[in-house]
């Protein structure tokens, strides 16, 4: 993996709510062939994500690497960490300045700022593709591909009543990494999958049950890598996505691009319910010809997209395999 160790400096920068920033870091990473020799794909991380998608330490190397799905031997792979996600020394105490349109237009201006005049594809999974959504609202002719995966173009009622209890937890709690994180795998899971997994096991060294020696694990590994202010701020951007606020509705703003959308859900998620994306395709549907909605099959719930790479190949291969041959 190729990285540049100096970030972009983003300057002058104005939020959605009016907060003016001097300077904002925009750290990143490249992977792949060089950077303009070769179709890119700029991948948005989720929330506890970041820019390292490939390689050793990647965490979604399973899709994206030498041979894989997303080949770094035919694709240019570019992510971006969120600024103020943890990642490096930048810190945003105030999370609510911002909104998942103020880091649609940052990652805008990082791909200004290397002469990119259009991606091949932006993929992003949960918050990353609400991110997304976000940046091909604000400029239609961005990308060739848009593929949003266990997200959606807005956050529903639902989304930002999790978003709310898990900010009172965050804000209120004496240990409110761990706790947040606790309540965070309920919707990031399925009754289901904790069925299969647990089956009401206890733990007898523990005297607890499984689930709850499990949860409380999740809990504490998070809050040994994490920052507080990172898990604020990327709750918020959870809880902020709607590419129709304050600007044109649905119609109007989808009716400008001419990319590909590939709508992927995931048939047990919680938090991005299937029936939603479906209804967006349905809408989608109406005006435009090139989009797609394709299912993730799997009792894991919304983490799904994190585990089912065998699907999510298969699912992806028409336009990372297909498309490419064609070229």
């Amino acid at each position: 993996m190729e990285n540049r160790t100096n970030p972009i400096i983003i300057k002058d920068f104005i939020t959605e709510s009016g907060a003016s920033y001097s300077t904002l870091p925009l750290s990143f990473t490249l992977s792949g062939l060089p950077l303009h020799t070769a179709p890119i794909v700029l991948v948005n991380h989720a929330l506890t994500g970041n820019a390292e998608v490939t390689g050793e330490k990647g965490w979604w190397n399973d899709l994206i690497g030498e041979g894989k799905t997303i080949d770094t031997n035919i694709y240019t792979v570019l992510a971006f960490n969120v600024p103020g996600n943890g990642n490096d020394s930048f810190v945003i105490e105030n999370y609510l300045d911002f909104t998942t349109r103020d880091i649609a237009k940052i990652f805008l201006k990082g791909i200004e700022t290397f002469k990119i005049e259009q991606l091949f594809a932006i993929i992003g999974g949960s918050v990353g593709g609400g991110i997304a959504w976000e940046m091909l609202a604000l400029e239609p002719n961005i990308t060739e591909h848009l593929i949003p995966i266990a997200t959606d173009w807005k956050s529903t009622d639902w989304m930002i009543a999790n978003c709310y209890l898990q900010e009172q937890i965050l804000n209120n709690s004496s240990r409110p990494i761990e706790d947040a994180r606790i309540h965070a795998m309920l919707c990031y899971r399925s009754p289901e999958s904790f069925k299969e997994k647990f089956q009401r096991t206890t733990h007898e060294k523990l005297s607890v049950f499984n689930i709850e020696s499990w949860l409380a694990h999740h809990g504490e590994k998070l809050q040994k890598r994490y920052q507080l202010s990172s898990y604020k701020l990327m709750n918020q951007l959870l809880k902020t996505i709607d590419i129709t606020r304050n600007s044109e509705d649905f119609k109007t703003l989808l009716s400008k691009t001419k990319a590909s959308i590939h709508i992927i859900g995931i048939n047990s998620d919680l938090f991005f319910t299937a029936r939603e994306n479906k209804e967006t395709y349905e809408e989608l549907k109406r005006f435009k010809d090139n989009v797609f909605y394709s299912e993730i099959d799997s009792v894991h719930g919304h983490d799904a997209f994190l585990i089912e790479y065998k699907q999510l190949d298969h699912l992806l291969a028409d336009v990372f395999k297909a498309e490419t041959i064609k070229k």
